[in-house]
């Protein structure tokens, strides 16, 4: 029975192993990807439209929102502020809201229409389809031959629309995204590191599938759409929690084309807190492997390029990392005491599979770190004080996988489950209080008690790696460690804050400003 199951151990562990390397060299791929075609997704400086031309397209733009009490006037003064003639802009505040958002929106397109915006206020009580199905909504009375789209956390640059409405000219063009930047990404440890993995698929992956015309996806916000493309994709479905993949692939599926404009951004608010981080993740991950399960027979039966379709393999199931890496991490300490329990060493192995071996956790682990060393180097020109952070980003990256592997699984499975939104607080500085902003008490997340479990078992495997003589795994086994107690304990501490009751953004509204 003992070498059965020793086989078995092997076997699942060697498979994880190589599903790891392929997923690190993906990673490399991508840089060889984006520095082999940059320009592409450079937005060319003459390529702008001039704000007094006559023949300037009517633009829609839709800001779906929910209980955005925070920062749903910072959103729609940005919009406000966008360069563009006020009779060839329609703006949707898509709410669907339940708490006192409602009354302060209302107050604020009501400010804005008397001072001759076409704006308007369309609140739903019955939230079918969530984001996608207030998106359709609006769109069902949208004028607009173009469709802009910004979430609640997001500030476009006024010169938003002149930059990127040009590559429309191109008809077959259905969707331009643009890079998403950080408003707070040196608030915390936790922003940071977001900020890094932000940094490294809007920098890295996104030049590197658009410019070598690959299938890229919508990021849910800070872009444009052709309204002619969502239509003839089939518009926006609600049964994944990612509808802007969806949507992106099934217009792919369709022959339409996208651009990314790398150097277009708009800045967002990272979520400061691990619950709501956790609750994004949970939504994108899910998601993802959702849309897996329901379009990856489609694209695999239609007549693509084999790099179309490999690379939309792998983007759409990007998140089974996160299973893999805790099965990676279970699986340590009984590897670790195998020579024990069953005699068997693996330096009985031939040195030509132990080679192997090494090889593929190598390229695996140093894969995603160049990676996202290199989105640092693109973009900050002291990038070099940057790459210290790297393990931290690693290490809160671990953390949540336990949350991911829960969301992976349920996709997989078919189970359904509610939408968790992301909360935003207009957390811009230091000098921002968190605390001060919430409104309600934050329940305990239960994903805490494994993500306890797991940091000690990772400090387990640390003292077993001694015990044995075997300390090449000490290093990963401590950054992993250490993100699993930081989720936790992070997690626990935001579930004790005493919420204050009361509605403070520190910041007048539209209404009180007139």
């Amino acid at each position: 029975m003992l070498p059965i199951i020793t086989s078995l151990f092997v076997l699942i562990y060697s498979a994880d192993i190589f599903l790891l390397f392929l997923f690190g060299l993906h990673s490399l791929l991508m840089v060889y990807l984006y520095r082999k075609n940059t320009q592409y997704c450079t937005s060319d400086p003459e390529k702008t439209f001039d704000i007094n031309n006559p023949e300037l397209p009517y633009v829609t733009i839709q800001l779906p929102i929910y209980n955005e009490f925070y920062v749903v006037d910072r959103l729609i003064d940005s919009i406000i502020s966008l360069k563009y003639p006020i009779n060839k802009l329609e703006i949707q505040v898509l709410d669907d809201s339940t708490d006192e958002t409602v009354e302060k929106v209302h107050s604020i397109v009501q400010f804005y229409k008397d001072k001759g915006y076409l704006i308007h206020h369309l609140h739903r009580t019955d939230r079918t389809g969530h984001k996608a199905g207030a998106l359709e909504i609006g769109m069902q009375v949208s004028s607009g031959e173009f469709i802009a789209i910004f979430d609640a956390d997001f500030v476009p640059e006024p010169d938003f629309l002149l930059r990127t409405l040009p590559y429309f000219e191109d008809k077959q063009i259905g969707m331009v995204q643009t890079r998403w930047g950080h408003i707070n990404q040196n608030y915390n440890v936790l922003t940071k590191a977001q900020g890094y993995g932000i940094d490294g698929h809007f920098m890295i992956e996104q030049v590197a599938r658009n410019a070598n015309h690959l299938w890229m996806n919508f990021n849910g916000t800070a872009g444009i759409w052709r309204k002619e493309c969502i239509n003839s994709a089939g518009g926006w479905e609600h049964d994944t929690l990612t509808e802007d993949f969806d949507l992106s692939y099934r217009a792919e599926l369709k022959g339409w084309k996208f651009r990314y404009l790398k150097d277009i951004v708009c800045k967002a608010e990272i979520p400061a807190m691990i619950s709501a981080y956790k609750s994004q993740q949970f939504r994108w991950c899910k998601g993802s492997i959702q849309t897996a399960v329901k379009l990856l027979p489609k694209i695999w039966n239609a007549p693509l390029n084999w790099k179309i379709k490999g690379e939309a393999v792998i983007h759409l199931i990007n998140y089974s990392v996160c299973p893999l890496m805790v099965i990676n991490i279970l699986l340590t300490a009984p590897l670790l005491l195998m020579e024990y329990w069953t005699g068997f060493s693996f330096t009985d192995l031939p040195i030509t599979i132990l080679f192997i071996a090494a090889t593929l956790l190598s390229i695996g682990s140093v894969g995603p770190l160049i990676f996202y060393a290199y989105s640092q180097r693109e973009i900050y020109p002291d990038w070099k004080s940057r790459l210290g952070f790297l393990p931290i980003m690693i290490m809160i990256g671990t953390g949540v996988s336990i949350v991911n592997t829960r969301a992976w699984l349920e996709a997989v499975l078919g189970i359904k489950s509610g939408f968790k939104r992301t909360p935003k607080f207009k957390i811009e500085s230091s000098e921002d209080n968190l605390k001060d902003r919430l409104k309600y008490q934050i329940p305990l997340d239960f994903h805490a008690v494994l993500e306890f479990a797991m940091g000690l078992y990772c400090f387990f495997c640390v003292y077993i790696s001694f015990v044995v003589g075997k300390p090449f795994i000490i290093g990963f086994m401590l950054v992993y460690g250490l993100g699993f107690l930081f989720v936790a304990i992070n997690t626990i501490k935001e579930s004790t804050w005493k919420f204050s009751g009361k509605l403070s953004t520190g910041n007048e509204t539209a209404s009180e400003i007139a």
